[in-house]
């Protein structure tokens, strides 16, 4: 298993999709497609290796949650990855939460890789 990483995107029938080659390249993936706050809780309860966010279904949620993940001592320093998304939308969630790092779903494996269990932070 390369590590624990919790994905959060809007749509569960697209988070479903995107965990998939995620789970058969050796990640253990927990995904939330509702609920930010649920997410948040799950994450501080159970840090992961890193989080995935994608930003291309309600870029505001996913930037709210990012930066309640960063407000918490628990998650502050957790390894935080937006996907995808419209050029505006990244620059805003660029501006709240310059600490991440911003990839598209075809170089997402090659990031996250960094941060496979026993491999470096942000």
């Amino acid at each position: 298993m390369k590590g624990k990483l919790f994905l959060i995107h809007w749509s569960a029938s697209e988070a479903a999709e995107f965990a998939i080659p995620l789970r058969a390249r050796g990640w253990q993936v927990e995904v939330e497609a509702e609920d930010g706050a649920r997410a948040g809780k799950r994450i501080k309860e159970n840090p992961p290796h890193v989080v995935v966010i994608y930003l291309t279904r309600l870029p505001s949620h996913g930037r709210e949650t990012a930066r309640y993940l960063r407000s918490l001592k628990a998650t502050r320093h957790l390894p935080i990855v937006f996907v995808d998304g419209k050029e505006e939308a990244v620059a805003r969630v660029r501006a709240d939460v310059p600490d991440a790092v911003f990839t598209v779903t075809e170089e997402l494996e090659t990031v996250i890789s960094k941060f496979a269990k026993g491999g470096g932070s942000l």
